[in-house]
């Protein structure tokens, strides 16, 4: 089987595993996994066609291999994806949050391209678990997308043209309800104009993104943050998110969105990197327990 290979060596430190945790759900997802070896699997429709990418840490870099029509291209973007461009220099805090940030100092925030993409997926998590959530994206890529090319068993997100004309009643049975079915043909109808979002300004990205009726500040903050590489992201109306945050600055177990938006308003613009430092620590909002603020200041 024919493939694209070379040696990514990254001129910042590279966690390979905090990069890519947020483009997957878990060791089933069939679009985007991390195998028992460590290598992180990806299949994506890029541009030039689908394929399927291998990253794999190697001495000196990442070693990169793409399969399928897509493969050139899936490598020339695979830097940005692994966060090349994610300028974080002006970013210092201070205090447990600073420790937080020299200890995952290779956590970069990515940026696929794969805007379409990302929005099937967060908008599959609307006011469900994260279990129903995994489960409907697996059952969407396997039932309607395609077989990735590459070696082993992985799946295309189903494409626009697809998922556009799939009646509601196709999608019940993989539990998705009429509201989040209307979004998502919605969004599939509209995916060439979204795919342009990556060369708008962030504000018009993001009112393009939100004029798509379905799509709201959470779901455009989701996909943004990994198809547009933008570390200010919010995700707004997160039932988990506004806790976490406002206990590990003040040590509450309950916040709500303007609390937490309050709280992470001195970092911009990288709030998006200390939601994720902080979903990568151990520092979880308990329902009782002892306090443990996180003070920081900048």
């Amino acid at each position: 089987m024919e493939s694209v290979r070379t040696l990514y060596r990254p001129a910042k430190p590279l966690d390979l595993d905090r990069t890519l945790w947020p483009l997957t759900r878990g060791p089933w997802d069939p679009v985007a996994r991390r195998d028992r070896t460590g290598t992180w699997w990806r299949a994506s429709r890029t541009p030039e066609g689908p394929s399927t990418t291998r990253f794999r840490r190697v001495a000196g870099g990442v070693a990169l291999e793409a399969f399928g029509p897509g493969a050139e291209w899936a490598v020339a973007h695979a830097p940005e994806l692994l966060g090349a461009d994610d300028d974080a220099e002006d970013f210092r805090p201070e205090g447990k949050l600073g420790l937080l940030a020299r200890r995952f100092a290779g956590l970069r925030i990515t940026r696929t391209r794969a805007v379409y993409e990302a929005l099937v997926r967060a908008i599959s998590e609307q006011l469900v678990t994260g279990k129903e959530a995994a489960l409907s994206h697996q059952k969407l890529a396997k039932r309607y997308g395609e077989r990735a090319p590459g070696p082993v068993e992985m799946y295309l997100p189903p494409a626009p043209e697809v998922l556009a004309g799939l009646p509601y009643y196709d999608l019940r049975p993989l539990g998705i309800e009429m509201k989040r079915a209307t979004a998502l043909r919605n969004v599939a109808r509209r995916a060439a104009k979204l795919e342009q979002t990556v060369e708008l300004s962030r504000e018009a990205a993001y009112a393009r993104l939100e004029a798509v009726r379905g799509v709201g500040p959470w779901t455009s903050a989701e996909a943004s943050v990994v198809a547009l590489g933008d570390a200010d992201a919010v995700s707004v109306g997160d039932y988990g998110l506004k806790h976490l945050v406002t206990y590990a600055f003040t040590g509450e177990p309950r916040g709500t969105d303007e609390l937490m938006l309050e709280l992470l308003e001195p970092y911009r613009p990288h709030r998006a990197r200390v939601i994720r430092l902080l979903w990568a620590s151990d520092i979880r909002a308990p329902r009782f327990g002892p306090r443990m603020p996180l003070r920081d200041t900048r």
